[in-house]
Formats: C-alpha cells, sequence, structure tokens
C-alpha cells in the first residue's frame, strides 16, 4: 500500500569521484511522466510515492536508479561513466569500440542542449557559430536562394568538406549550390538549421580528418548530431524575439514528448513550428556614385537626383527575408531480445521563405507598364520621353512611375530516416542500417518582368528548383579481441540522386524573368551515380598510457573510379592521466558532388552598375570540351595534427591542438570569364550561348590550411552562494593559402583570363575570419542561472572587382576586428516552469569595414576622401548596402536582438 503515498522527495546530486555539485541532471519517476532537473547547486525537488523508482542521468555519468523508501531526502552520487561515452568516439572519432572520450587520440568538441540554448540563438547553425570558433556562418546581404540556407564551414575549408551525420549516419546535402561571392560559393553542404534544436541532445565535433573512417567529405572533420532518446518528461516552449531596430520578429512554439516501454523500449518526438519576419538595413544611397553607375547625361543625372530626394534609400529592401518553417522529428528504440535493439529515427523540414532583390529605380529598369499604374507615387513624373531607356510612344503611361521590386520566394523540403538492428553476439558487436534523405527546392519570382517580352510578359514566374536524394546502406562489425587489442570493419553502399527542374518558358525566354532568368529546359534533367566503401579499424593499447589506431578504407565510384586512404592516431597518457599527448596523420578525398559535375544554368549578376548574364557550363558540355577543361576528379587531402590535453584538476581541463590540411586538386568554382575577340573559341562559345562571361568547375588549385584550436575550461568555483564556470575556446588560422598557379585550359589563356582571378583568391584566402575566440561566464545560484558570452571575431577582407573595378586589383575591403557580447538570464519558477531572457549582440556591435590600398596605385586611388566614397560606393552598390558591403561580413548586420522561452514541463 506504500506506493499510494506520494510526498515532495528532495536532494543533492553530486560527482562521486570530485564531491562537486552537478547541475542539470535529470531526475525523473521512472514509468510516469514526471521529471525535474538539478539546479545550479545540484539541488532537486519531486513528488514520488513509496515504493517509486528515481532515475538520475546525465551526459558523461553512469545513470542510476534509486528505490523510493520512506526518506524524503534522498541524496546521490553519479559516477563518471566510462561506458556511455562509448558511444561518442564509436559515432565520431574512431570506429572502434574500445575507448572513451578520456582516451582519444583525436579532438572532439561535445556540445550540449543547454549550451546550445544558452546561446539565444533561433536555429542550429547561429548557435553554433557562437559555440564552437572553428564554425562560421553569417547571412548574405543579397539572399535570393540563400534566404533558404546559409553556407556554413569549418577550419575554412568551405560546406562541403565536413560530413554531418545524424546518429552516426549519413545526412543528405542540400540541393543549393551557391553561386553568388559569398563564403562557399561554388559548394553545397547538410542544411543542419532543418534539424529542430529541441530534439537534440548532443553535438560531437571531430575536428580530425576522417575519410578512412567515413569516405568523402570528412576533410575537416566529421559533425555528429545526437538526437535525444530516453523519455523523461515533455517539454513545450515558447519562443518570441524582436530586434532593437523593432523587425526581425521571431516566433516558435515546439513541443518534445515520448514515453518508454518494456526495460529500455524508447520513442521520443519533437514538432517544431517558427517563423521569422524580415529585418530590413537599407543603407542610404550615395548619390555621387548612383550617377557614376547610371547617370551620363544631365537630363539623367536629374532624374536620379529628383528620385533619390524623395527614397533616400532607392526603394531597397536589404536584410533578413521572411521564414517559415515547420520541423517534425522522431527517435525510437525496440529491444529486440537481451543483447539487440531495433532503432530508427526520421525527420522533416517544410520551410518557405520570402526575401527582395534590388529595388529596379525608374532610372535603371522599366516595367512596361505590367506592374504600376499612372496614380503610383501621388503622380509624380520621374520619368519623361528624354530619359525613357526604350523607344515608346506611350509616355503617359510612366507618369508618376517609381519602379519595382523583385521578389524571391522559396519553398524548401529536407528529409532523412534510419531504420537498422544493432546488438551483440558473442563480443561481437554488429549495427546494420539503411538510411534515406533527401532536400528539394522549388522557386518563384514575382512583382517582375521579362523585359525581352515587352508587354506580353507574365510578371510572376516559376524559374524552376532542384532536387538531391540519397540512399545509404551501413553495416558496421567490431569487437574488443583482448583487453589491449581491437579491431573494426564494415561497408557502405551509397546512391545519389541530383536533378535540375526547368523553369516556365517565359521565365528563361531572352534574358529571362529579371532578378532571377529561369533554368533552360535544355538543361534540366537527373543523374545518378553510386559508390561502394569498405573499412578496417584496428586499435592496439601498447600499454595503459600508449595507444595506436589504424584505419584503412578502399571506395569506388561509378563516375570516376576508386580511392584509397589511410589514418593513423596516437595517445601517450602522463602524470596519472593528467597530461595527454596526442597526434593524428591521414590522407583524405572529396568526391565531387552532382552538383558540381552536372549544374547547368544561366545566372543574373550586378557587375559595374549592370546586371550581366552569366553561364555555367558543366563539366560534360560540349562547352567545356571545346575550351578544354576535363572531367572532374576527387580532392585529394593529407591532415596532420598534434594535440595536448590537461587536466590538472577534476575542474580544470585545457587542450591546444595544432593542425594542418593540404588539399590537392581542389574544385574550384572558376571566375567570370569573358573575351574581348568574338572571333577566339571563347567568344565565339559566348556569342552562341547568349552570355557575356562563362563560369564552370576545375580540380584547379592545391590549398593549405593549417592553425591552432584550444579550449580551457574551468568549472565549479565557489561564488558566493553559487557556481562559476569560465570557458575560453579559440581557433587561429596560421595558413589559408593557395599553393602555386591555378590550371588555366590554353582557350582561356589565349583570351587573355584566369580561372582564378584576385576576387576568386580573395574569397577563398581571406573572407573568413583569421581568428576566433569564445570567453563565456556561466554563474548558477539557487534558481538562477546567467550566462555572459563574448565572442571575438578577427578581420576579413575582401576584393571586389566586380564592382570596384581593377582599382581593387591594389586595395582591399577589410571588415574590422569586433567583440559580439551576448547575455542569458534564467529562472526557475518551480520544477516545471522555467523562463529565459536572451539579449544577443547587446552592445550593438554592427560590422564595420574600410578600404586599406596594398600599394602606391592603391593608395593613389584613394588618396582623396571623394575618391574612397566613390569607391566605396560602388562595393556597397551605392551605398545600399554600406554595412557589409556587397558580399558580406564576419557576423550580422541586424545589431541587438531580444528573445524569451517559457518552457513548461509535463
Amino acid at each position: 500500500m506504500g506506493t499510494l503515498f506520494a510526498q515532495e522527495r528532495t536532494g543533492k546530486v553530486t560527482d562521486a569521484s570530485s564531491g562537486a555539485v552537478i547541475p542539470s541532471v535529470n531526475v525523473s519517476v521512472q514509468g510516469t511522466s514526471r521529471g525535474v532537473v538539478t539546479d545550479a547547486s545540484g539541488n532537486y525537488k519531486i513528488v514520488a510515492a513509496d515504493g517509486s523508482k528515481l532515475v538520475f542521468s546525465f551526459i558523461g555519468y553512469t545513470s542510476v536508479t534509486q528505490t523510493v523508501g520512506s526518506a524524503t531526502v534522498i541524496d546521490v552520487q553519479l559516477a563518471p561513466s566510462t561506458t556511455q561515452l562509448d558511444e561518442v568516439v564509436v559515432s565520431t572519432g574512431s570506429r572502434n569500440a574500445q575507448r572513451t572520450v578520456t582516451d582519444a587520440a583525436l579532438p572532439i568538441d561535445i556540445i550540449g542542449a543547454s549550451d546550445l540554448k544558452m546561446t539565444g540563438q533561433t536555429t542550429f547553425d547561429k548557435a553554433l557559430q557562437y559555440s564552437v570558433p572553428s564554425f562560421n556562418t553569417v547571412n548574405t546581404p543579397v539572399n535570393d536562394a540563400t534566404t533558404l540556407l546559409d553556407p556554413w564551414e569549418i577550419r575554412n575549408m568551405g560546406p562541403s568538406r565536413t560530413l554531418v551525420l545524424v546518429n552516426g549516419k549519413r545526412k543528405n546535402l542540400s540541393s543549393l549550390l551557391y553561386v553568388q561571392f559569398s563564403p562557399g560559393r561554388g559548394e553545397t553542404g547538410v542544411d543542419i538549421s532543418a534539424i529542430p534544436q529541441n530534439a537534440i541532445k548532443r553535438v560531437e565535433i571531430l575536428r580530425d580528418g576522417a575519410s578512412a573512417q567515413y569516405g568523402s567529405d570528412a576533410i575537416a572533420g566529421v559533425m555528429n548530431i545526437i538526437l535525444k532518446d530516453k523519455y523523461e518528461y515533455t517539454s513545450l516552449n515558447f519562443n518570441s524575439g524582436i530586434t532593437s531596430a523593432g523587425d526581425g520578429g521571431t516566433y516558435g512554439l515546439a513541443l518534445n514528448g515520448g514515453g518508454n516501454f518494456g526495460t529500455k523500449g524508447f520513442v521520443n518526438y519533437t514538432v517544431d513550428f517558427s517563423h521569422q519576419n524580415s529585418a530590413v538595413r537599407s543603407g542610404i544611397i550615395h548619390v555621387p556614385t548612383e550617377i557614376a553607375t547610371f547617370g551620363g547625361s544631365p537630363a539623367q543625372d536629374a532624374l536620379i537626383t529628383r528620385f533619390l530626394k524623395d527614397n533616400p534609400t532607392g526603394g531597397n529592401i536589404n536584410g533578413t527575408g521572411e521564414i517559415t518553417a515547420g520541423k517534425f522529428l522522431v527517435n525510437f528504440g525496440i529491444p529486440v531480445g537481451e543483447k539487440n535493439e531495433l532503432y530508427g529515427n526520421a525527420a522533416m523540414v517544410v520551410k518557405r521563405v520570402s526575401s527582395f532583390a534590388n529595388y529596379r529605380t525608374p532610372y535603371w529598369r522599366q516595367d512596361r507598364g505590367l506592374l504600376h499604374s499612372v496614380t503610383d507615387n501621388g503622380g509624380k513624373n520621374y520619368i519623361t520621353k528624354e530619359t525613357l531607356a526604350f523607344s515608346t510612344d506611350n509616355v503617359d503611361m510612366y507618369k508618376g512611375y517609381v519602379g519595382y521590386v523583385p521578389t524571391f520566394e522559396g519553398d524548401l523540403i529536407d528529409y532523412n530516416a534510419s531504420l537498422g538492428i544493432r546488438g551483440e553476439t558473442n563480443g561481437w558487436k554488429h549495427d546494420a542500417s539503411l538510411t534515406i534523405g533527401g532536400n528539394t527546392q522549388d522557386y518563384t519570382v514575382d512583382n517582375t518582368v521579362n523585359r525581352t517580352l515587352g508587354t506580353s510578359s507574365p510578371t510572376r514566374f516559376k524559374p524552376g528548383g532542384y532536387g538531391f536524394s540519397h540512399i545509404v546502406g551501413n553495416i558496421d562489425v567490431s569487437k574488443a579481441i583482448t583487453d589491449k587489442f581491437g579491431i573494426a570493419f564494415g561497408m557502405e553502399a551509397r546512391s545519389e540522386k541530383y536533378t535540375i527542374v526547368g523553369g516556365d518558358e517565359a521565365s528563361y525566354t531572352g534574358e529571362g524573368s529579371n532578378s532571377f532568368p529561369g533554368i533552360l529546359a535544355a538543361n534540366a534533367g537527373s543523374n545518378q551515380r553510386f559508390n561502394v566503401g569498405a573499412y578496417l579499424d584496428l586499435s592496439y593499447d601498447v600499454s595503459k598510457d600508449f595507444l595506436i589506431n589504424g584505419t584503412v578504407r578502399t571506395e569506388n565510384y561509378s563516375d570516376f573510379g576508386s580511392k584509397n586512404v589511410w589514418k593513423l592516431s596516437t595517445r601517450y597518457k602522463l602524470a596519472d592521466d593528467k597530461v595527454v599527448l596526442r597526434a593524428s596523420a591521414s590522407t583524405g578525398f572529396r568526391a565531387p558532388t552532382l552538383h558540381q559535375i552536372y549544374a547547368q544554368s544561366t545566372q543574373a549578376a550586378f557587375v559595374g552598375g549592370t546586371i550581366q548574364l552569366s553561364g555555367l557550363f558543366n563539366n560534360r558540355s560540349s562547352q567545356a570540351r571545346l575550351l578544354g577543361i576535363p572531367a572532374l576528379k576527387p580532392e585529394q587531402s593529407t591532415n596532420y595534427t598534434v594535440g595536448l590535453g590537461l587536466n590538472p584538476t577534476n575542474n580544470l581541463s585545457i587542450t591546444l591542438d595544432y593542425f594542418t590540411i593540404n588539399v590537392k586538386d581542389r574544385i574550384v568554382y572558376s571566375s567570370s570569364i569573358s573575351s574581348g575577340d568574338p572571333n577566339s573559341a571563347l567568344g565565339k562559345i559566348l556569342t552562341q550561348a547568349g552570355v557575356k562571361t562563362v563560369q564552370f568547375f576545375i580540380n584547379g588549385i592545391e590549398t593549405v590550411n593549417s592553425g591552432i584550436d584550444f579550449v580551457i575550461a574551468y568549472k565549479n568555483i565557489n561564488l558566493g552562494q553559487g557556481k562559476l564556470g569560465v570557458n575560453l575556446a579559440g581557433n587561429v588560422m596560421l595558413q589559408n593559402e593557395i599553393v602555386g598557379n591555378p590550371v588555366t585550359p590554353d582557350a582561356i589563356k589565349a583570351a587573355g583570363s584566369s580561372i582564378l582571378n584576385t576576387q576568386i583568391k580573395s574569397l577563398l584566402t581571406e573572407s573568413r575570419p583569421k581568428y576566433k575566440a569564445i570567453l563565456a561566464f556561466n554563474y548558477g545560484v539557487k534558481k538562477w542561472n546567467v550566462n555572459l558570452a563574448n565572442t571575438l571575431f578577427g578581420s576579413t577582407a575582401f576584393q571586389d572587382l566586380d564592382n570596384g573595378g581593377s582599382d581593387m586589383e591594389n586595395i582591399k575591403a577589410v571588415f574590422k576586428p569586433a567583440v559580439v557580447t551576448d547575455l542569458s538570464v534564467s529562472y526557475n519558477f518551480s520544477k516545471n516552469v522555467s523562463f529565459t531572457a536572451n539579449a544577443n549582440n547587446l552592445l550593438n556591435i554592427l560590422p564595420k569595414w574600410d578600404l586599406e590600398a596594398q600599394n602606391a596605385a592603391g593608395a593613389a586611388a584613394i588618396n582623396t576622401p571623394e575618391k574612397k566614397a566613390l569607391l566605396r560606393g560602388f562595393l556597397g552598390f551605392s551605398g545600399r548596402y554600406d554595412i557589409l558591403g556587397y558580399n558580406g561580413s564576419q557576423f550580422s548586420q541586424l545589431g541587438t536582438m531580444f528573445n524569451a522561452n517559457l518552457q513548461i514541463r509535463f
């Protein structure tokens, strides 16, 4: 009858080895939905009946189940786990099941769900931006399709050189190929913003090359997203936020729940709905630059001046787009006998975005009377017969004409699912799984025209879209043969498919839909490839302190053949494990993506005040053959890492790792190449294709990236009645260089061009911070928790020849270093209700850039305020993008953002 008498139980949870309190421990009543977490002092309160069981669990510790007796105070000690963390290393560091994180020979970051939440960022990718120093991403100033997802990268290696796993299984790539001049140009990556934060248990980031373990894409490292599993409580999260400028409002509702069954069975699900309004950061137009760009006659110059007097921003709507998203995810495990488990997970995100192209002012573009009426703007007559940009007698039609702004709409669906069975038989651990995934994007442009079609043009177009999908099968087997020797091996088979969806005819006829030309029907279609890989992993403890691990892998692709890679790593412990020395050497590869092999399109780019059509010709096209461009082959890498780990006390840890990554045959998206001779081989191809410039992919360069990563963490510092934790993490790039000269085909040389002009070189080597560091303080006292983080962004630079002209050969636009401060304050009203308020970029720091001359010629080009202002205007499209320049910076332009989260548990 004792089980009928429920009452409040209290207690404290501490570390069994150090006696330190452990905050954020999950405490739940087994078989019920009741659960709480320990506060900053390790204390908890929960209602439980006599005879029930309390379960205490926390990452890195062995879970404890405590039967409730008559006592109301139940203190518990958790022992650091040597088994629960096996999953970390098995899935992210080594295929062998023998080792733990403490013994790892490789640098691995573990970012918990609470760490992500404390950043105050609304999406997973932006949360990592303020958690991991070597991770970088930023909103691009001109969005289009990148409104759907921003390019991100680790160690300045581009978004396609980090492999992303979900519960240890490969996540599908996005179908989007970045073509704008922003970091990540010419590449694609995984849409990690599609993963709901409330479904994440932790994130493991292996900062080392891992192609031997996982195959293609793992040159810079591996990101493994571990989903919440065992059900502990249901949580409902309400999120809302706004910028200090009063725009960019965000609203969100997320539900995480599930249930447990049997002894080990579980299901955990997350449903997440969110909306983000546009935030506008348009700059005031610099009139002299605008006249230099669009003027030329007294009448035209007067029209520009008159229009900008009434419209100082030129009507531009620059900032971030509007985003609405629904995210769904489920993770489950079903015991099969005593030592086997059927497991799986599935996720889908549906996202719709809307953003604006550059405003088409009346002195730049006319709409043929399709988008305005004569009463626009109160009847002001900005257009006269003398200033019309085309021949017509219908001048009255343009009375009051104020121009138009095209809109971009994108619809995205991203999905992934895995189903597998794992277990153990006679000491052999086995895991067999099947994974599917895909990403589709469909585009719409509205409020624009196809000027080639004149007054018969539509004003809304469907310019097409893209799709990518894969099917992956994995078999992994491992065993600790002896206490010192372990073996692991496995196979992977993968099928990939890339689809290009053609646009409606009006979207690509002639110059195409203004702002976003459609995909030609001739360029549409699907392409597919297959690959099979196998690996062998051996681990040997020479002594209790000295570990050696080696892996070899072979891959065979249907489109370019075979690759063989290897990896060696070692670790040596000194001073009773307080000092750890580690090192690794490996070779790697990255297969060209299907996007890079088959993408072919026409893009519209703003160059020197005009919209210029540029053609992307794939490597299997007739144009590529005529230009002598070879078929793509895999990139090849060599990685070296040397590291030091210090654990002077249970509360202090220090790691320092040096890395160098050499990539040969690196695939680049070429410069925009033109020809002044229409009779040259290149000139004839451009004329036939109806474009001014041509671009293509080529294994054109060799690069070297090297740097230092460091992490210093000091926890459980007694301060008043609470505990203080201090973390300092940083990344310093020592090298980010192109080795030697690019490989330029003869036909391009003959036209006096190069595949890699100064602008492309600058984008590859200078567009990400030279250094980045995060200093964070976390203080917990009673029901309060305060987190103060300061992120130092190092300088970046860019030489934009497209908009700045040849002067930018000798000048750099340099973004200044800056510190962004974030504050998070949480309060637990009760065991089931908590509230968190965040102020991101508390001090309203905005990107700042200036022009820096590299030589005497550069100094002469900006030696007067007027010259400098004019060039700066060209780089920021006459000041429309004065905060960022035309091509982005190292952090957001939105300034201070406030947001709050209310969590209810039940």
